[in-house]
């Protein structure tokens, strides 16, 4: 019986390494995965997938590790014998690397080459993806933004990302590894974390419905992204790894949306009909049905550098990959809303248009 193919994903317990887990699990690999220890359990996006130890021949093993720390990570590799390994590991938030500039940097630049310098030193042949950002992009230098657009990033977060994105492509030349960089865009689910724009919309918008909460604070409205669905995105991570020949990809949807057009269609959804009243600090979004303010503006929410624009073209992962996001923008909002109904035990029927 041919041996199952091993693979390690660094960062398995956020929104995307929840989705690959289960996508390699379904193609019949055994996954390996890196977590951070916690005094309180991280691990409720895996918990469907976890089996107990003490029973049966497990195809889904956890291993404490950080990125930050180079004998974990060397660990864990000779431990796992991984043929690929995803680098979705980091500190993600963009707002909050401000807050944390060195702390973002050893783990989402750092923690890169740490991993590359140990597949560098394995006998045998490691397949590579890392995670990089459309951030990198930042204040961008061409619209549709490419594989061979510049980098101007505007954040901490999107210069340790350039960072990860220069050294694989580094190492990939000088040591011949397989190494292939994902430029991704946003990428949206119902797993995403709180503190995400599209997540916080949409769990206030329900705390609205349901009379938990009277409003949103949000920052910049007129920020617009390129948002697809995260488990589409999955998918074009490992198509990468299986190609031939290694290179770097942009995954996107082809299509931009403000922040403002994410809550307008959320709240139409249930039945909120959003008017907009003032301007920059003092905007709000004003439910027109009820009078009810929904939406105020909180400066603490704006970044220092601001990214106005971010739109990817897909078209080399169209083609040489074969690879197609399935879910668009409305489709993307309205899976993110019926699953938050869904998940506090309503039926999203009762509440969703």
């Amino acid at each position: 019986m041919e041996n199952k193919k091993r693979a390690l994903i660094i960062g398995i317990t956020g929104q995307d390494g929840s989705y690959l887990a289960e996508f390699l699990l379904e193609k019949g690999y055994e996954v390996h995965g890196m977590i951070r220890r916690s005094s309180s359990f991280n691990t409720e996006r895996l918990e469907h997938l976890y089996q107990d130890p003490h029973v049966d021949n497990r195809n889904f093993i956890l291993h404490y590790g950080d990125l930050s720390d180079s004998n974990s990570i060397n660990s864990i590799i000779n431990k796992s014998k991984p043929d690929e390994i995803y680098n979705l590991g980091a500190q993600s938030h963009v707002r909050v690397s401000f807050d944390i500039p060195e702390y973002t940097a050893d783990v989402d630049a750092l923690g890169t080459l740490r991993i590359l310098d140990v597949i560098k030193e394995q006998n045998y042949p490691i397949k590579f993806y890392q995670a990089g950002s459309s951030e990198m992009f930042g204040k961008v230098l061409e619209t549709p933004q490419k594989e061979t657009t510049p980098f101007n990033p505007q954040s901490p977060y999107g210069c340790a990302k350039v960072f990860s994105h220069h050294i694989c492509v580094n190492y990939r030349d000088s040591y011949n590894l397989f190494i292939c960089n994902g430029i991704l865009f946003n990428h949206e689910s119902p797993r995403r974390g709180k503190t995400f724009v599209t997540k916080k919309i949409v769990e206030g918008l329900v705390d609205i419905k349901l009379g938990k909460k009277d409003k949103i604070f949000l920052g910049n409205l007129e920020a617009k992204r390129d948002w697809g669905y995260a488990k589409d995105y999955v998918r074009a991570m490992w198509m990468m790894l299986q190609e031939k020949k290694a290179d770097d990809y942009v995954v996107a949807t082809g299509e931009t949306h403000s922040v403002r057009e994410f809550v307008e269609y959320a709240s139409m959804l249930i039945d909120y009909n959003i008017k907009w009243e003032g301007v920059n600090l003092n905007e709000k979004g004003i439910d027109t049905n009820s009078g009810q303010t929904l939406i105020e503006i909180d400066e603490k929410y704006y970044r220092p550098s601001e990214v106005d624009l971010l739109l990817g073209d897909p078209t080399k992962a169209k083609n040489k990959l074969k690879w197609d996001t399935d879910v668009k923008f409305k489709d993307l909002v309205k899976l993110m809303m019926v699953e938050e109904f869904n998940s506090r035990g309503l039926l999203s029927s009762d509440y969703i248009k």
